[in-house]
């Protein structure tokens, strides 16, 4: 009976020990995998700010809650299963579905410059103060789909890194990567558009209040260059999608050698590679969204209106 227990203790701690270098491979294989995503998270980091610009303080942190609850609802519930999936009965179909996604970066990318230069100095600022709850809705709708497309990319990158594991090992690294992803860049949105609230309670407390008043005065440039820095990062990661795809689906290889003939230029050091691949990336965006804005107002205007129907 003894040497039953002893052997059953043995089992325990044969399948404990197999469970904790399990935990331990799917941490750093999930660690390596964020290094590989770095960039796109970077860029996601950068394009949520801009959903809640207008915004008033009292709504910034519940808006940023429900976009991260969504992107984790992207990442979770639907990427993850439907990237699995691919992997395992149509791994040819994952970059088509990424450029897809790229095409519509670019678009909301290209719409936003259009709207910027078309729209009047004078008209009136829409402040945060005028929205409702529709407007609400409608901010944190199109910041879950851009994010949809970001979190696709991050989570297609990470499975490239561990396509050849058993599936329940890509499954594991997969959720780890999403819901630690999703963790830093939306706790790092929240506390960086609630900097000039704690440079205010630095000002009130009369704690440091020149860092106050500095925090304070810069926020709504930092802010504004953000918003910039986000439209420019939906058309580079757009591009390079599309730049991914013309290359591994169509064969269309001379865009992606253009970028690393401009590397070889510049001689490979890794952050002038970067340049170059978000350079040429940008460019390419820039261009596919202009075209896919007019290809859209080109339907709209050949499709009848809602008026005219009625």
């Amino acid at each position: 009976m003894a040497g039953g227990l002893l052997a059953l203790l043995d089992d325990v701690a044969l399948i404990a020990r197999t469970a904790a270098a399990s935990t331990d491979d799917i941490a750093a294989m999930a660690a390596k995998t964020s290094a590989k995503a770095a960039g796109v998270v970077i860029d996601d980091a950068a394009v949520t700010p801009q959903y809640v610009q207008d915004v008033t303080p009292a709504r910034e942190l519940p808006m940023i809650w429900r976009i991260a609850k969504g992107s984790l609802r992207n990442k979770l519930l639907f990427i993850l299963p439907v990237a699995l999936i691919l992997n395992a009965v149509a791994p040819w179909a994952l970059v088509p579905i990424l450029m897809l996604g790229g095409a519509y970066l670019c678009f909301e990318g290209a719409e936003k410059i259009i709207h910027k230069f078309s729209s009047h100095s004078g008209e009136p600022e829409d402040h945060g103060a005028d929205k409702d709850p529709k407007d609400e809705d409608a901010l944190v709708n199109s910041a879950i789909r851009t994010d949809l497309i970001l979190s696709a990319e991050i989570m297609i990158i990470s499975l490239d890194e561990v396509k050849d594991e058993p599936i329940w090992m890509e499954a594991a690294v997969l959720a780890t990567v999403g819901i630690f992803i999703t963790l830093a860049v939306y706790g790092a949105v929240a506390l960086l558009v609630k900097v000039d609230d704690i440079g205010l309670g630095m000002i009130r407390r009369g704690n440091t209040p020149g860092l106050g008043r500095a925090l304070v005065k810069a926020m709504p440039y930092v802010l504004s260059a953000i918003g910039i820095i986000g439209t420019v990062a939906m058309l580079w990661v757009g591009g390079h999608l599309i730049i991914r795809g013309f290359d591994e689906v169509f064969g269309w290889h001379w865009l992606h050698h253009l970028i690393v003939v401009g590397q070889e230029a510049l001689g490979g050091n890794g952050f002038l590679n970067w340049l170059v691949d978000t350079g040429v990336s940008l460019i390419v965006g820039l261009i596919s969204g202009f075209v896919v804005v007019a290809v859209v107002t080109l339907v709209k205007k050949a499709l009848p209106s809602k008026k005219a129907a009625a």
